[in-house]
């Protein structure tokens, strides 16, 4: 399913895992199901459903990401808030445990959209 509204919505999967009993392990899974455009990313390597894992600690270069998912509590996010932030999403999701005000203000300060939900129920139910 290709097109511009699939094309301007691709999401990076913070917290990405090939642990099944993750919800990151979740969402790229639904993620993939539904044909939405995903990047995983995190410190750990692997491959999930046709993607390697990125190397969050690499900080790569990625252009065009319309919304972050973060799958890391608030404890692991200090050092990743201004390379997500310099990624210039649209908006970011912060699911269930990853709350934190202090990202929730510099990213609204930057002008991105920041929202406390469950992808899981946002792409369940066809809020995403």
């Amino acid at each position: 399913m290709k097109g511009n509204r699939m094309d301007s919505r691709l999401t990076l999967v913070v917290g990405a895992t090939t642990n099944p009993s993750r919800y990151a392990f979740s969402a790229a899974q639904l993620f993939s199901e539904k044909n939405l455009e995903f990047i995983p990313i995190g410190i750990k390597k692997g491959e999930i459903f046709g993607k390697e894992i990125l190397d969050l600690n690499a900080r790569p270069e990625l252009k065009n990401v319309h919304t972050i998912t973060l799958y890391i509590g608030p404890a692991n996010q200090t050092e990743w808030i201004d390379y997500l932030i310099g990624l210039h999403p649209k908006r970011i999701i912060f699911n269930p445990g990853t709350e934190n005000p202090e990202f929730f203000k510099k990213a609204s300060e930057a002008g991105i959209e920041v929202l406390t939900a469950c992808n899981l129920v946002m792409l369940s139910t066809g809020q995403f």
